[in-house]
């Protein structure tokens, strides 16, 4: 009986750090409908199709722990949402994506179900879900289905869109010494580090391989004139011009010679052991069309070697050997190379195969024409044919060089100016000196493969992406510059720009991404709401930053998953019990605890996380800190701070009026409260609290005490470096506020710093983003209607594009018709005209809060300021 199709709703690329896990995943929002009601042992035959098309799903451990954990829950019953993420994991392990993350939860909505699995590149996950989703309903409706089909079209994308073996074994090697790396675009160029201690790599070549050595190493002639100079052994041999030319050269050096291009590659167009002048001239005809000149060279007897020069030494060498058939008597020599060579399993086009496969070229032709044989002949069954007199180098050696070669290919590199180079070298016998076998350096390359020494087709592979990562990061640098991540339901922004600011002061080019801009230096590029994955990502990015500050709130943590992988210090304001909860089905409390406490799992083992001691779940996640913790509170009784400094921890609260940086039962005086005009002369307690934080983060930074104190005396000053955060006005008597709140918790510390400063009347101009559930705008009017006279309601930007008009405002109302204090309640939905309406009918001793518009706060402060001109 045909159920209903599983259906995807919606996949959401965590990019970074999230919820689930530290590695980017897809989390599929998967709707399985009718089949909630068929768990796996109730569909006859399910087990037995799944485990015949996958039966390496015997591998999975699932909850049980053990091997066949998976199978056994399948034959219990369970449901297709978890089927299909592990069929999905598979899918990528079987196309060669091995290992991985997953998960699948159920959602509050009956048969929704988010199914988590681990994104190496999102196009390749994306194809695999669709995949799983596929041949699961086929193996629930009793339908064919292609496995093989769908592993080769998995492996295609792979192909296409991952990193190549060769870029894949730096990267994991800078993963394994904890250095994070963010891939530019498509392609292998991959940045490793953060900032200004980033290095870049594209491939083999690095940040420092310059152009100059790279056209010296593709001039061939001029990199043997270079290395001869410095005593290097090169074969003699010069550039020629014509057949004629060519002739008289290999005369003048010597039979036998080597006939190549001047600037080819990949050995295309080479002839070796060259005798006679037919031979010669055959040579030099294929050779002028590979490059952009021929070079005629002294014969090197012996076989060819690769070694790999990383910084000042070599890491590993390789050799390679003849390709030989030998007749059957049937078969002609094109058969027996695709019989007895091309078969080899370690032979292939792609990047995965450590051996090419054997072509008829020029080269090649040659040679077997040397034996009086052509391609189309027929040995007799006994007789060996050379068909390549060097074949493939991927043999490993490493451990037979002699150590006056490595120190020769070792300077080689450096004459011609690379730091990581492969150098091509003829000798018969690696293991003895050059000198003693007239064995000479041929060719220097930049960019060198590194997948003969990876996976060489006899002999033990070698950790060259280690040695080229050690080579770009000393042991002990990863490559890091000082993060601050920023989260929580209230005063992120804030204390974000003033972290920011104390890190500039320190000396620091700092970017800053937040709610409000993304900023480098102190120099907005952009504006709006910046508090996001791209715009970490490109801070991240940016050569010309030492230190980066990035505010983070529950959707970004939720939706895209943080842009960095691990940070210095981080800051966990407070958590809300209503704001945000509804979004991306986080419904409770204690689940949005799991939403921020992302931030503090990422924070160094040597860096610090900066906690409000006065919020009982956020102290909670001070034993989920790899780091060292400072709490931050008003009141040094708050017991968490107690009991912290009893442990010769770390804290900043407020003792006397002043601000007290205390470790143990040390304690040093930074400023008075007053003195901070962030704070009002202290009126404003959520902004005291705001400033403690910073100094948590800037205490954690070892930023100078004074230093410290000179940003936070300085800070808004004149109101300009945290707009929208109870910026203030006083004329005549009356006092106006602009503030951005936006949610109850924000709004109740916002109304008892307004308690602060007395007022006969009370107005508020306000709206209520859209992104509340509807309990919420109602408890927001509530606490408006208990604390103002009069109330103008008006739709926000956000409100206007997400809920029908005048919905949000209705809510308002209702618990506005239930505050002690309200006597006029307005309605105005343009933000303008309702602000203007109350600074009209302003008076001495009126207090007006007017609310800035979510998504466009700036006109807010304009309109006040010529008021203010006004009168």
């Amino acid at each position: 009986m045909k159920k209903k199709d599983i259906e995807f709703l919606d996949v959401v690329a965590l990019r970074g750090p999230n919820i689930w896990t530290y590695r980017p995943v897809l989390e599929a929002w998967v709707d399985i409908g009718e089949l909630e009601d068929y768990p796996s042992n109730t569909i006859p035959g399910f087990y037995e199709r799944l485990t015949e098309w996958l039966p390496t799903l015997i591998e999975h451990r699932c909850s049980p722990g053990v091997r066949g954990g998976f199978l056994s829950r399948l034959k219990e019953g369970t449901w297709p949402g978890h089927i299909l993420e592990h069929v999905t994991l598979e899918l990528q392990n079987l196309a060669g994506l091995r290992g991985g993350f997953g998960k699948a939860r159920e959602t509050s909505t009956r048969g929704v179900y988010k199914v988590v699995v681990r994104a190496w590149q999102e196009q390749v996950t994306r194809t695999a879900l669709n995949e799983a989703r596929d041949l699961v309903m086929a193996a629930i409706e009793d339908r064919p289905f292609d496995v093989p089909a769908a592993i080769a079209k998995l492996r295609s994308l792979i192909d296409k869109h991952c990193l190549g073996p060769s870029t894949a074994c730096i990267v994991d090697a800078a993963d394994d010494r904890d250095i994070p790396y963010i891939r530019l675009f498509e392609g292998n160029l991959v940045q490793f580090g953060y900032g200004s201690a980033q290095r870049r790599i594209w491939t083999a070549e690095t940040d420092r391989t310059s152009a100059i050595a790279e056209g010296i190493s593709r001039d061939k002639d001029l990199t043997k004139e270079l290395l001869s100079t410095c005593g290097v052994p090169v074969p003699e041999g010069r550039l020629v011009r014509s057949e004629d030319d060519a002739w008289e050269a290999a005369e003048d050096i010597g039979l036998p010679v080597v006939v190549k291009p001047y600037d080819g590659n990949h050995g295309r167009g080479v002839f070796t052991n060259l005798t006679t002048r037919e031979e010669v001239v055959s040579a030099y005809r294929v050779a002028v069309d590979e490059g952009s000149g021929v070079i005629v060279e002294r014969f090197v007897l012996g076989n060819e070697h690769r070694l790999l020069v990383v910084g000042d030494r070599m890491v590993a060498a390789a050799a390679g050997e003849p390709a030989w058939v030998t007749g059957d008597g049937k078969s002609t020599i094109t058969e027996l190379i695709d019989s007895q060579i091309n078969t080899d399993p370690r032979r292939g086009r792609t990047e995965n195969h450590p051996l090419n496969p054997v072509r008829l070229d020029s080269a090649a032709r040659l040679e077997i024409a040397r034996q009086g044989l052509s391609e189309d002949s027929v040995p007799p069954e006994g007789q060996r044919v050379l068909v390549q007199r060097s074949g493939n180098v991927a043999f490993d050696v490493t451990d037979r060089v002699h150590p006056s070669i490595a120190a020769t290919v070792t300077l080689a590199a450096r004459i011609v100016g690379l730091d990581i180079a492969g150098v091509d070298l003829v000798a018969e016998d690696i293991s003895r000196p050059l000198e003693e076998q007239r064995g000479a350096i041929v060719e220097v390359n930049a960019g060198p493969g590194l997948l003969m020494h990876l996976k060489p087709a006899d002999g033990t592979p070698r950790p060259v992406g280690r040695a080229i990562v050690d080579h770009l990061f000393p042991e002990g640098d990863a490559g890091r510059i000082p993060i601050v991540g920023v989260t929580g339901t209230n005063g992120k922004t804030v204390v974000a720009r003033l972290v920011a600011r104390l890190l500039s002061l320190s000396g620091k080019r700092t970017g800053l991404a937040c709610s409000e801009g993304l900023y480098l230096d102190r120099r907005q590029v952009q504006k709006g709401d910046r508090a996001d994955f791209a715009s970490g990502t490109r801070l991240l990015m940016n050569r010309n930053l030492d230190a980066a500050v990035i505010e983070n709130d529950s959707s970004v943590i939720l939706g895209q998953g943080l842009a960095y992988d691990r940070c210095q210090v981080g800051v966990v304001t407070n958590i809300d019990d209503a704001d945000h909860l509804g979004d991306f089905d986080i419904n409770e409390t204690e689940r949005m605890f799991n939403v921020f406490r992302t931030q503090v799992d990422v924070v160094l083992p040597g860096g610090a996380t900066v906690l409000n001691a006065r919020d009982p779940r956020v102290v909670e996640m001070a034993e989920l800190s790899d780091g060292a913790v400072i709490f931050f509170g008003i009141d040094p009784a708050l017991p968490a701070i107690a009991a912290h400094l009893q442990q010769d921890g770390r804290a900043v609260f407020v003792r006397d009026g002043g601000i007290v940086l205390a470790q143990g039962s040390r304690e040093e005086r930074l400023a008075t409260v007053a003195s901070i005009p962030l704070t009002h002369g202290g009126r404003v307690a959520f902004q005291v609290e705001n400033v403690l934080a910073a100094v948590g983060a800037a205490w954690a930074l070892d930023i100078p005490v004074e230093l410290i104190r000179a940003g936070i005396e300085t800070f808004d000053i004149d109101q300009a470096d945290a707009p929208w955060q109870f910026t203030l006005f006083e004329r005549n008597g009356s006092t106006v506020v602009v503030d951005d709140v936006h949610n109850a918790s924000a709004l109740r510390p916002l109304i008892a710093a307004i308690d602060q400063f007395p007022s006969t009347t009370r107005a508020a101009v306000y709206s209520a983003g859209a992104d509340r559930r509807d309990a919420d705008l109602i408890e927001q009017g509530k606490l408006l209607g208990d604390a103002f006279d009069r109330v103008v309601l008006y739709d926000d930007l956000t409100v206007r594009s997400k809920r029908p008009a005048g919905e949000a405002r209705a809510l308002l109302r209702q618990g506005l018709e239930q505050g002690s204090r309200v006597k006029d309640i307005h309605d105005e939905p343009d933000h303008g005209k309702a602000i203007q309406s109350q600074l009209d009918r302003i008076a001495a001793g009126d207090f007006v809060l007017l609310q800035s518009d979510e998504a466009f706060s700036g006109p807010t402060i304009d309109l006040v300021r010529r008021w203010i001109q006004q009168y």
